[in-house]
Formats: C-alpha cells, sequence, structure tokens
C-alpha cells in the first residue's frame, strides 16, 4: 500500500509542476504560487474535517517543522515554477528532482552518516546528469554565439529549486509519525503568508482570469494531494523505498510536456534525463 501510495504522490508531483509551469507562462509567478498555495490549503482544511481521517496528535514541534517545510518548499516550487516557465519542461524537472535528493543525502553525511556505495555513486551519475542536461538544443553558428553561450534557460532556476525543495523534504521528515496531516497545513500557512506578504510589499498583480484560473487551482489541488499520499506513505512504508518511488516524478512532467506542449529533447539531453532517473534511485535505494 505504502509504494502504491508513493507512485501516486510522483505521478501528481508531476502533474502539478506540469500545471504551475504552463500557467506560469501565461500569468504572473507570483500569482500563479499564492493562488495554487491557497488553493491547495483550502483543500487540506476540507480534509482535516472529513471523519475519514483518523485522529492526530501533534506537537508545537511538529508544526514548526511544517512552517519551515512550507516556507523552503513554497521558495521552490516559485522557483520551479519560473524555471518551467522560461525553460523546456523535460530538462528543468529532472534536475530539479536530482538536487532534491542530493540534499538529504548530503545532510546525513554532515549528521555523521555513511551513505552506501551505490548512493556515492548515484552523487557521480547525478553531476554527470546535470552537465548533460545542461547541453545546448544546437551547436553555435560562431565563435561569438559560443562565447555568449550559456546554461539552457531556467537550469540555473531549477538548481536553487532542487535546493529548496531538498530543505522541504528535510523538515518534513522531522515531524512525527503521530502528527498527521498537520504539518502539511502548518507548511502550507507559511507559505501562503510569505507569498502574500511579497505580493502586497511588491505590489504584484494577482489576477488570473478564465482558464488559466483553473489551471492553477488545478495544480494547486493536485500538489496537495501529492504531499498527502507522500506523507501516509512515509507513515505506513520504509522511507527509502517511499522517497525513490516519490522522486520519479519528473516521468510524468516529461510525459506530459511530450505529449501535450510537442517539446522534442537532443540525444545527450535525452541521456541525462535517463542518469537524472537512474542517480535518484541510486541516491535514495
Amino acid at each position: 500500500m505504502a509504494y502504491l501510495l508513493a507512485i501516486g504522490s510522483a505521478i501528481l508531483y508531476g502533474s502539478a509542476d506540469f500545471l504551475g509551469g504552463l500557467a506560469s507562462r501565461r500569468a504572473s509567478t507570483i500569482a500563479v504560487v499564492l493562488v495554487s498555495q491557497f488553493a491547495g490549503m483550502v483543500l487540506l482544511g476540507v480534509m482535516l474535517m472529513l471523519p475519514i481521517l483518523p485522529p492526530a496528535e501533534f506537537t508545537a514541534r511538529d508544526l514548526l517543522w511544517g512552517g519551515v517545510a512550507g516556507l523552503a518548499g513554497g521558495s521552490g516550487v516559485a522557483l520551479l515554477y519560473r524555471a518551467l516557465a522560461i525553460g523546456r519542461m523535460a530538462l528543468v524537472a529532472p534536475t530539479t528532482a536530482v538536487c532534491a535528493v542530493v540534499i538529504p543525502v548530503a545532510a546525513a553525511m554532515l549528521l555523521g552518516e555513511q551513505p552506501p556505495a551505490r548512493a556515492l555513486i548515484g552523487i557521480a551519475l547525478a553531476i554527470v546528469a546535470i552537465v548533460l542536461i545542461g547541453q545546448q538544443q544546437e551547436p553555435a553558428k560562431d565563435a561569438r554565439a559560443a562565447a555568449t553561450r550559456g546554461l539552457p534557460p531556467g537550469l540555473g532556476l531549477a538548481l536553487l529549486s532542487g535546493v529548496a525543495i531538498g530543505l522541504f523534504f528535510l523538515a518534513l521528515a522531522r515531524t512525527s509519525s503521530t502528527a498527521g496531516l498537520s504539518p502539511l497545513m502548518a507548511a502550507r500557512v507559511a507559505s501562503v503568508g510569505l507569498f502574500a506578504v511579497f505580493a502586497v510589499a511588491t505590489r504584484r498583480s494577482l489576477v488570473i482570469r478564465g482558464r488559466t484560473l483553473a489551471i492553477v487551482i488545478a495544480g494547486g489541488a493536485t500538489d496537495m494531494l501529492a504531499n498527502a499520499l507522500y506523507l501516509v506513505a512515509t507513515r505506513y512504508g520504509p522511507l527509502s523505498g517511499v522517497v525513490t518511488l516519490a522522486s520519479l516524478y519528473p516521468a510524468s512532467t516529461v510525459v506530459l510536456a511530450r505529449v501535450i506542449l510537442g517539446e522534442r529533447l537532443t540525444g545527450w539531453q535525452g541521456a541525462g534525463i535517463a542518469c537524472a532517473m537512474v542517480a535518484v534511485i541510486l541516491i535514495v535505494g
């Protein structure tokens, strides 16, 4: 059951990323993030009021770690949506996923844990994957173009997003197993508050119209369902297996981008995505 929940969370995470990235191409990233996060918070509030969930016993520590997770995760989502808006979804999503699993491994090493050999191989493979994914679509046509050529659009933001999302997973993992979904509510309140203050301070327009608004709401609800499935899965199954399956979410983003947007990849970039997927499995396996 835990593995099925984890697979479901991976599918939903990838779908939410696709919807968020698509909406960010049509509206302000801040507006998309704030509205989607709020939509997810409303859905979570409804879920918590339903009698189908078991009773939860949470502490102030659980809420604190949930709040930290919300600040990190909200920032990561904002960076990710912006990266998806300006870059290729099939490149951005795997890069973010690789960074998001490298962070927990690095934290474990700093705390004195020794990852198995396969995890160390995965870290090295992740670096190779990022280099391959960063290859340009086409070679420079002249020396000047070659000199000014840089990372593909959105890749730098994807790296930063991966770091923030990795911190989100670390903070959420510090909550107790009896806390239920309460840490998610603390996380969502923190992220909504953060972006509401930012929007007011910068006087950003939060207007989202028509079909784009529906996409944003759907993305927020999908992301919250993914969070819930992931959190519940960690309560009933081994964390390594659950995280391995949940971390495969870029697959659904890539598939949706290929089917709906017709995005194409070069051979090197395709190899990079394959390496990224293998790296995720090795690092958290």
